[in-house]
Order: structure tokens, then sequence, then C-alpha cells
């Protein structure tokens, strides 16, 4: 039985690209990317992906709207500078884990609107909690260890005495905590709990009437987001940023994120990297075109303005394309290459 799994895995397109993927993140980057890749690119990269997959188990799985996602991040991220600085014999793991719990607990609060609000309302709930996360972090002094300016620095990525400082070492830090967190929404959204997040979505009165606890896995799916939201939140700020600061968890983050998980498909674990990568990788690529074209005639502000209304085009000619996101036009491309879909 074992072996016959093994083959099974062996011969499977989707394990044997994660392996792949996986041997070239790893492997390889490591050994040929350039700072500019890891600290521009392939960092926030994974900040924004880990995000997006927080805010995917809310909204694509359990079809709970958010719009409070940044407010989440910044919870996290604030609660492990707290920690590492009340507590400075506390390990890092033990650090990130703790303030992912505590943006879970966040969540809980923020989550319990939706035991009465569904739709535009819910969100509008959570646009709230953006708005008082925001308000608390510029004016409880004691958050920022009372630093003038809000801005404070992060502390070091020592875990079992490895350093992480550099900027590979933080690559490959985030990586591994997006790596550990991706495989467990994987085995979260096979199991009865994400059974019971998508007969939510699907149909809340239809999940009441089959036995589904729908107000207890209702704040289950905005704790598990949280959580990982927040985690998120701690590699935004600790290895990407390298500040916790008021402005690196804005409004606009929290439609980034949103934009993400539409892009990329709601309801899929990669959407949330393929959301990314589209966010994060195209204005680069267009930012280097535009100074390319037009060249020194234009200055900044003028070049960012095209940026956004070429990006903002791209991003409706995608969704006219495919409502359901670029993880559906890979699963398209997957029939046409091998007449099935690679997921």
């Amino acid at each position: 039985m074992a072996t016959a799994l093994t083959l099974r895995v062996a011969h499977s397109p989707r394990a044997t690209g994660i392996v792949l993927l996986m041997a070239l993140a790893y492997g390889v980057i490591p050994l040929v990317g350039s700072s500019y890749l890891f600290e521009a690119i392939l960092t926030p990269f994974l900040a924004l992906a880990l995000a997006g997959l927080g805010l995917n188990l809310l909204t694509g799985y359990a079809g709970l709207l958010s719009l409070g996602s940044a407010a989440f991040m910044a919870v996290g991220a604030y609660a492990a500078f707290n920690l590492s600085l009340r507590l400075p014999g506390l390990p890092l793991s033990v650090t990130i884990l703790l303030a992912g719990g505590i943006a879970a607990a966040a969540g809980v609060i923020a989550g319990l609107p939706a035991l009465r609000l569904r739709g535009f309302y819910l969100a509008i709930s959570t646009l709230a909690v953006q708005f008082f996360v925001a308000w608390a972090v510029n004016r409880i002094g004691w958050l920022s260890n009372n630093s003038p300016s809000g801005v404070i620095n992060a502390p070091r990525l020592v875990v079992a005495g490895l350093s992480f400082e550099d900027a590979r070492g933080r690559y490959l830090f985030s990586l591994t905590v997006v790596a550990l967190l991706t495989f467990a929404a994987w085995r979260l959204v096979r199991s009865p709990t994400g059974r019971n997040l998508v007969a939510i979505r699907d149909h809340e009165t239809a999940a009441r009437v089959v036995g589904v606890k729908v107000a207890r896995t209702k704040l289950l799916a905005f704790a598990l987001s949280s959580f990982v939201v927040g985690v998120a939140g701690v590699l935004w700020a600790f290895a990407y940023l390298r500040t916790v600061e008021p402005a690196g968890f804005n409004l606009d983050r929290s439609f980034q994120i949103l934009f993400i998980v539409i892009i990329g498909g709601l309801g899929t674990l990669r959407g949330a990297f393929l959301g990314a990568g589209f966010i994060v990788v195209l204005p680069l690529i267009l930012s280097r075109l535009g100074a390319a074209i037009l060249g020194d005639g234009f200055d900044s502000g003028t070049l960012e303005m095209v940026q956004r209304i070429v990006l903002g085009v791209l991003i409706v000619a995608v969704l006219i394309r495919e409502p359901a996101g670029l993880s559906a036009l890979l699963d398209r491309a997957g029939r046409r290459l091998f007449g099935r879909p690679p997921a």
C-alpha cells in the first residue's frame, strides 16, 4: 500500500511540480540570486502571498468578506515586537506563534459581527477594525515603546543560534515560514473543517441543516485567517521592511491583499501566490519599461501614474478574460497541455 501511494505521488504532475519548485526555491535561487532579487521581489512576494493565503481562507473558502487584512498584519507585527522586547529570552519561533495567536484572538473579536452581518455590511465592520488598529498604533505609545515617530527597528532574526540578517537569510526565513503555513492550510482545506467552511460559503442554511455549527465555524474562519495574516505581518515588518511602522499596514495594504486574492483566484491556495506575483512583479516590470520608453522626459510622479493606469487596465483585462482569476487560467493551460488541470 505504501509502495502504491509512493508511485501515485511520484507520477503526480502536481507533486512533481511542487518538488521541483521547492528545489528551485531552496537550492538554486539562494546560490544565484542577487540582494535586489531577495529584498525587492522575493521577500515581499512571500509576505504578501502568505497574507493573501490567510484572506483566501476567510473570503475564498468561507465566503466572508474582509477589508481589514492590514489591521491583522499590524496586530501580528506589533505583538511580535512587544513580545521580543518585553520577553527578551523568548525564541523567535515562539514569538511568531504567539503573535499569530494574538492576531487570531483579534480576528475572533472582529468576527463577532459575522454572526449577524453578511456581505458588504460585514466588510464595513472589518473596515472599522482597520481604522481602529490604525488609530491604536499611532496613539498608544506603549505599542511602539514610546517612539516619537512611531517607527521602530525590527529585532534580529535569529533562530536556534542561526542568524538570518542578510538579504538571503531573510528570504530563506520567509520561505520556510510560508512553506510550513501553506502546508498547514493545504491540510486544513481538505479536512472536515475545510469542508464546513465551503458549506457555509455555498449555502449557510443548508450547512446548518446538515449539522454544521455555523457560528463556531465562522469565528474559527476568522481566527485561522487572522493567525496566518498576523504571521504575514511579522514577515512584512521583520524580514522585508526591517521596521515596524503604521504606514506599512495602511488601508492600501488591505486593498492590495484583497486584489491579490481576487486576481489569483478565490478558493484556491495557489491563487494567493499567483496574485502576489502579479501584484509584486508586474509593477517592477512596468516601472523598468516606463523608464526605458519614456526616458528622462517625465518625472517620477508621471511614471508612477502611468504605471498605475497600465496595471489597472491589465487587472481588468485578466478578470474579463477569466473572472475566476489566474488560477483558472492556469487550469485552462493545464488542460490544453496535459488534457487535465494541474491541480
